[in-house]
Formats: structure tokens, C-alpha cells, sequence
């Protein structure tokens, strides 16, 4: 891309608005595709831990790929993993030739749902992890960004000059950006799918509905050392199934050493000190009574049937056990009324089937192409 690329935004949540301020604010023209875009203004305005704002203008909103998607070079999804596959379905008929379609995160199978959309011939990246922790302040005109990455990580498919689209994305994102070897290594994460389910599992599996909290519990601030123990467990399976992979520990570390911490107290400690996670509410809804978990939040629906069970799915392909992964997908089945375990392996059913991420042909096919 010789000229200044234009991007489109999809999806207007706290990460859409954040990513969407801050290209604008560099100069990018800057297009938005929202399910609300009466409720858009003008320009976006973001202010960062530091103080510092960024400030820039929309070049047009809309509801209608059809208006956004055919001018735009870069396309970056800010999509729950629940609705990447039909988003795919809804702009593929306007992408223009050339253009590459991303997602700010890739561990709910956005790579698995775009091979499956738009074909092998498609020009894809997706990051490991989120870029920011960000969260809105007036929808559709602020929001704050609360934290950075030291940098992010991403990986390409069919993309020619990597080089420079990652020093564009570097520059989008304003933070340091690193190429991955292979779409695997951004799709699987200890991250989100394996962070927050086992948080949840910890904080809720022994809830008393006629006990409700009087006031929400803080997700990490409130992290114990339970938390840490299960999460530490189900690290340990996903390690064995990178290693199975050949995906090297140096691309996806321990959570003991990317929170740099030697066991669960320290990494209770650890987690309940980082600034960015400070007021941060485990996902409840209020009742006359006092508080309820939301089984609706996205931790659920979003990081573990398309999260956890992709992770699952990968094991079983490579005939790896997952008991402690499988206590909590077992868990999130008493919650939801959905099969998906038949014992200690997927089941076969329509549960599964409807989640677009479980794509057993596209998945293998990777793996085909992960050392050759």
C-alpha cells in the first residue's frame, strides 16, 4: 500500500471506539460499521492513563457493509467471537481486492471462521491477545483507553508484505508489533480462554441463588488463590498441547512466567496488583435482592464455548487429555442446558456444530501448514 491505507472499523464497542479515536486521530480516514450509527458523531475523542488525548474524525458511519467495506484497505474486526462468523458472511460480498481483513484478537477462531467465509485466497491477521483495556465513556463519541501492551503479537495469512503491514498496524495501534510464524500461534492463547473461565468456575460454581451478593465481587482485585490453582491446572494442559504443536514457549509463555510469578500465591498477588485490572466487576446483573452472575456476559457465551472448547478441540485432534479444561466446559454445560462433552470428548451434536470456531477440516488444515 502505497498511499495512506483507510480502514473500517467493525464493531462499536469500547474496543472499536478506542482503536477507531486513535487511527483517526494519526491522520487514517476512518471509516465505522455499527449495528447504531445514528448514535455516532462526528469525531472520536480517547484519553489514554496518561492524560494524553487522541482526537480525530469519522469518515463515515454505518449499518450497511455495503457503504464502508468496498473502500476501505484495512478491515479490523472489534467483534465478540459469537458474531465474527456472520459479520465474515456480511461484508464478503464488498471486500475489494487487495484489502486484509483482521480481528484484535484471534483466540475464539477468527481464522478458523475467515478460511471457512472468505476462502484460502483471503488476505487475513489476527493478534494474540487484545491491544488495550479500554472502556467507553460516552458511546459513540469517548472512551478511555486504560492501559497498554508492552506490544502485541500478530500473525498473517496470504498477506505478501508483512513487513509493512506491521509497521502500519504498529502505528494504528500505537504500540510495538511483533510477527508471529503462524495463524496457530495467535489463535491459541492461555489468555481469555483460559483466564477468565477459570475465574468464573471459581467464583460462581457454588453460587446460591437465594444468596445473592450484596454488592458485585471484583474480578481480579477479589482473585484468590483458587482462581490461581485452576488456572495454573488448565495452563498446564494448554502448555502440553503447544509443545505437541511445536509451538515454542518463548510465542505463548506460561501464565507463572508471563505474570512472572512461581506459583498460585504469587500469582494471585500478581494479578490482584496490575493497575489496569483495578475496577473491574465480575459479569452480574442486579435483582431485588442484590446481585446475580449474567450467564449471558460474553465471558460465557464468548470465551468458552468459542474459547475453552477450541482449545478442547485442538487437544482432542492431537489426542491430548484436559481434565481440568473439561471440569469447567462440564460446569458451563449445567449452566447453559448445551452437550458439549460426550465423556471426556466432544460431542457430536447440533451444541457443537453451531459454533463456527469447531471447524474440524479448516482446523487440521492448519496444523497441516504449522511446521511445513
Amino acid at each position: 500500500m502505497s498511499h495512506k491505507p483507510s480502514i473500517c472499523v467493525c464493531g462499536g464497542g469500547s474496543l472499536g471506539t478506542v482503536i477507531a479515536g486513535v487511527a483517526a486521530s494519526k491522520g487514517y480516514k476512518v471509516n465505522l460499521l455499527t449495528g447504531h450509527p445514528s448514535s455516532w458523531g462526528k469525531s472520536i475523542r480517547i484519553t489514554d492513563p496518561d492524560g494524553y488525548i487522541f482526537e480525530g474524525p469519522l469518515f463515515r458511519v454505518s449499518d450497511n457493509a455495503g457503504d464502508v467495506i468496498p473502500e476501505s484497505d484495512i478491515i479490523i474486526f472489534c467483534l465478540p467471537g459469537t458474531v465474527i462468523y456472520d459479520e465474515l458472511v456480511k461484508i464478503r460480498p464488498y471486500i475489494s481486492p487487495g484489502s486484509i481483513v483482521g480481528s484484535v484478537f484471534s483466540s475464539t477462531g477468527f481464522f478458523i471462521m475467515a478460511l471457512d467465509v472468505l476462502g484460502e485466497d483471503a488476505h487475513l491477521f489476527g493478534f494474540q491477545r487484545v491491544p488495550f483495556i479500554s472502556r467507553i465513556s460516552e458511546y459513540g463519541h469517548s472512551a478511555n483507553l486504560l492501559g497498554y501492551k508492552k506490544s502485541l503479537n500478530i500473525a498473517y495469512w496470504n498477506v505478501e508484505h508483512k513487513a509493512a503491514t506491521t509497521d502500519l498496524l504498529a502505528d494504528i495501534f500505537h504500540t510495538p508489533v511483533n510477527i508471529l510464524r503462524h495463524p496457530l500461534e495467535a489463535t491459541l492463547t492461555n489468555s481469555n480462554p483460559i483466564l477468565h473461565p477459570a475465574r468464573l468456575f471459581t467464583l460462581f460454581s457454588g453460587f446460591d441463588e437465594s444468596k445473592p451478593f450484596v454488592t458485585p465481587p471484583l474480578f481480579y482485585e477479589d482473585w484468590n488463590d483458587e482462581s490461581s490453582e485452576i488456572l495454573i491446572a488448565c495452563d498446564s494442559e494448554f502448555q502440553s498441547l503447544i509443545r505437541i504443536l511445536g509451538i515454542g514457549s518463548d510465542v505463548i509463555p506460561s501464565l507463572l512466567k508471563y505474570y512472572e510469578s512461581t506459583d498460585a500465591a504469587s500469582l494471585t498477588a500478581k494479578i490482584r496488583s496490575i493497575a489496569a485490572f483495578k475496577g473491574i466487576y465480575a459479569p452480574t446483573s442486579k435483582t431485588d435482592g442484590g446481585y446475580v452472575p449474567d450467564y449471558n456476559n460474553r465471558y460465557f457465551s464468548e470465551d468458552i464455548p468459542f474459547g475453552l472448547m477450541l482449545i478442547k478441540h485442538i487437544a482432542e485432534l492431537n489426542a491430548l487429555e484436559t481434565p481440568s479444561i473439561d471440569r469447567i466446559i462440564r460446569w458451563y454445560e449445567s449452566l447453559s442446558g448445551k452437550v458439549l462433552l460426550d465423556g471426556d470428548r466432544m460431542a457430536d451434536n447440533s451444541d457443537t456444530r453451531e459454533i463456527h470456531s469447531l471447524n474440524s477440516p479448516v482446523i487440521l488444515r492448519l496444523i497441516s501448514t504449522l511446521n511445513g
